[in-house]
């Protein structure tokens, strides 16, 4: 599937901090790709739970934090850090919940988003890296050939060609080669025919 780059941008944050919930000890991290129908101006929610109100602040923190340093995105809102029982980061194209889990359950977002395609960080992951790889096979292929590069079917057809004019040279060399010995007996056999002659004239004035 195609996407533009603004598109490629959020599920690379959404990545990022999926592995922030990771890395903090998040539990049931989910994150729920909405159906474009009624989901407003979010594509992505992300949710994760807590085990107290501290661990919940860290996590929201340290995805502030992570985003903020590694794309220079900040969140257009946060709400919740106060008490920590449910923080929400508001990134516009995506929406972080970090709950406690019974605030979690309470509230119970996935279950309100049924229309929602729900994946494990892991499933996020592996989507991104299969259409990576799809992207670049699809570079490759339409990328130009090299300068000076010769086309397989011309190449084949090339040396085809090749193979033709060395058998043709060979059948030719062949031909010549009878006429070639014909023609040296000849100059052999003139070349002693004198030879004979002048012993039979020596031979008779001896006489």
């Amino acid at each position: 599937m195609n996407h533009t780059p603004a598109q490629e941008q959020t599920r690379a944050l959404v990545q990022a901090a999926a592995a922030v919930c990771e890395d903090k000890k998040g539990q049931q991290t989910r994150i729920l790709e909405l159906d474009p129908a009624d989901s407003g101006l979010s594509d992505f929610f992300l949710i994760t739970s807590a085990a107290n109100e501290r661990q919940a602040v860290t996590i929201a923190d340290e995805i502030e934090l992570r985003l903020k340093r590694d794309f220079g995105v900040y969140a257009q809102s946060v709400e919740g850090r106060r008490n920590g029982e449910w923080i929400l980061l508001d990134y516009v194209d995506f929406v972080v919940h970090v709950f406690l889990a019974e605030r979690r359950a309470f509230y119970d977002i996935e279950r309100l988003r049924k229309s929602a395609r729900p994946l494990t960080p892991v499933e996020f992951d592996a989507e991104l890296k299969a259409e990576l790889v799809e992207k670049t096979r699809a570079v490759r292929s339409k990328a130009p050939a090299k300068k000076g590069a010769v086309p397989a079917k011309t190449a084949a057809k090339m040396a085809a060609k090749t193979k033709k004019q060395v058998r043709r040279a060979k059948a030719a060399k062949r031909a010549t080669s009878p006429a070639k010995k014909t023609a040296s007996r000849r100059t052999a056999a003139s070349a002693r025919k004198p030879a004979t002659q002048s012993s039979a004239k020596k031979a008779r004035r001896s006489r």
